[in-house]
């Protein structure tokens, strides 16, 4: 009976802790992109779920290292599956800055619908002429346009930011 009531203890603070870590990785990234108010709203149900379930995890009357484990686990999987959930739905932008010789690269990507912005630039060979290319797009399209890069200059240095702030500009 005693090790049922551990097994059961140890799985409600796995679980919880996964859904409270989670609920704090999505915060921090909307935060991080200036959505105040529902973080806020986030982090208070957070901390209220980590409360109880904390106060649990120290008020078992078992000092079974089965719970720690279960704790430390659901926090690592609550990282890991936060990071997904903030991956795949919260919506956002990247700053491409790409640095190439190849001047054909940019006809080939605007012929591809991107908006792209360009400058000449000396690199550590001052002789070979250079480009820098900007382009604002929709992370969901960072990896199309990546492979795109990589195929027609595989050689070329890309730099990639996360953009918090958009306004006009051609935008695929």
């Amino acid at each position: 009976m005693l090790k049922n009531m551990v097994l059961i203890t140890c799985l409600k603070i796995f679980f919880v802790r996964i859904l409270d870590v989670s609920l704090g990785t999505f915060r921090t990234i909307l935060v991080v992109k200036g959505k105040k108010l529902i973080a806020s709203i986030i982090g208070f149900i957070e901390v209220a779920i980590w409360f109880m379930i904390v106060r649990e995890a120290l008020n078992t009357a078992d000092n079974n290292f089965w719970i720690v484990i279960a704790y430390a686990g659901g926090f690592a999987s609550g990282t890991y599956i936060g990071s997904f959930i903030s991956e795949h739905f919260i919506e956002g932008n990247f700053g491409v800055q790409v640095i190439t010789n190849k001047e054909d690269l940019v006809k080939f990507l605007r012929d591809n619908g991107y908006g792209v912005s360009v400058i000449d630039i000396k690199g550590h060979d001052i002789e070979q002429e250079k480009y820098m290319l900007f382009i604002e797009i929709n992370k969901k399209k960072f990896d199309h346009l990546k492979t795109m890069i990589k195929k027609y200059d595989p050689k070329a240095f890309i730099v990639v930011n996360e953009t918090k702030y958009v306004q006009n500009g051609y935008f695929r």
